[in-house]
């Protein structure tokens, strides 16, 4: 074993003295440092494959629950939403006008869900080593972007189906803000996520009641009811939830029907923007005490 440092190459102690981190305690209120995210992104990979192997463990379906989630709640909604009450939609079937409000919805109910418990949930890894608290959350939008794009290709499967028996829908040039579409969701999914994991590392009520906020969430957007069905004088109002815009932004790019205005839109974006601000400032915040309160 060598004792005396001059006996190591000095182009090893070079490379060893040019590779620093400083670890600084986080303070203020907003956080936030994209290079560190970006160094971070083999973590983030790993917390990706981290989540689909722990959430199938031992089961026999796996990955397959991805689609028959869906599936099943589109038949239940067509049975008792389309036939036995006979809500509209719009003169699409029903199958198809259900799922795909239920893709999008499911999507951002399953960020929110898991981002606000990522404090908690993680309290014994996150109180043990450093790294970007924003990695897990990251990381769940991603792994639930890519259960949305299975699917979606289930989605357009049902699609052809009912393109080829001759039902009344149209793709259009709207296809292309997909992606802008789902990058709304993410961020909002992200936001709100954020914002609730703060508040619930002082008051764990939160945590009980976000299931039945996400529940209540749904019967208020149009997963179910169309916003045509929506008297015109309150669609005004419609606009400041904010889930609304992109679940007819895409009814409108796939089925051809959909009512979005650009009120709505910049009422969204506003929306959004304030909601990933708050949620990245008291996340923020609360990353500094949560081991305390934890």
């Amino acid at each position: 074993m060598l004792n005396d440092s001059r006996q190591v190459p000095e182009s090893f102690l070079d490379k060893q003295s040019a590779v620093q981190t400083v670890i600084v305690p986080p303070h203020g209120w907003f956080r936030f440092n994209p290079v560190e995210l970006w160094n971070s992104r083999y973590l983030i990979a790993l917390f990706v494959y981290r989540d689909f192997v722990i959430y199938y463990k031992q089961t026999i379906l796996g990955p397959l629950w991805w689609l028959i989630q869906p599936l099943f709640a589109t038949g239940v909604f067509t049975i008792v939403f389309s036939m036995a009450a006979q809500i509209s939609t719009d003169d699409i079937p029903p199958p198809l006008f259900y799922f795909s409000g239920l893709i999008l919805w499911n999507y951002f109910a399953s960020c929110l869900s898991q981002i606000s418990r990522v404090l908690l949930d993680n309290r014994d890894v996150l109180g043990k080593v450093y790294f970007p608290r924003l990695v897990i959350p990251i990381a769940l939008v991603l792994s639930n972007l890519l259960r949305w794009a299975v699917q979606v290709i289930l989605f357009v499967l049902i699609y052809v189906v009912y393109w080829v028996r001759g039902a009344p829908i149209q793709p259009n040039l709207f296809l292309i803000l997909l992606p802008l579409v789902m990058l709304y969701l993410l961020l909002l999914g992200l936001g709100l996520g954020l914002l609730v994991a703060a508040v619930t590392v002082r008051y764990r009520d939160l945590v009980l009641a976000i299931p039945f906020l996400t529940q209540l969430g749904m019967l208020i957007s149009t997963v179910i009811v169309p916003l045509s069905a929506v008297p015109e004088s309150w669609r005004f109002w419609c606009a400041f939830n904010p889930i609304i815009v992109p679940i007819e932004l895409f009814r409108l790019m796939t089925l051809g029907t959909g009512i979005v205005s650009w009120t709505a839109v910049l009422i969204g974006l506003f929306l959004l923007g304030l909601i990933l601000l708050l949620g990245l400032g008291l996340f923020s915040r609360a990353e500094q005490t949560f081991t305390d309160a934890v």
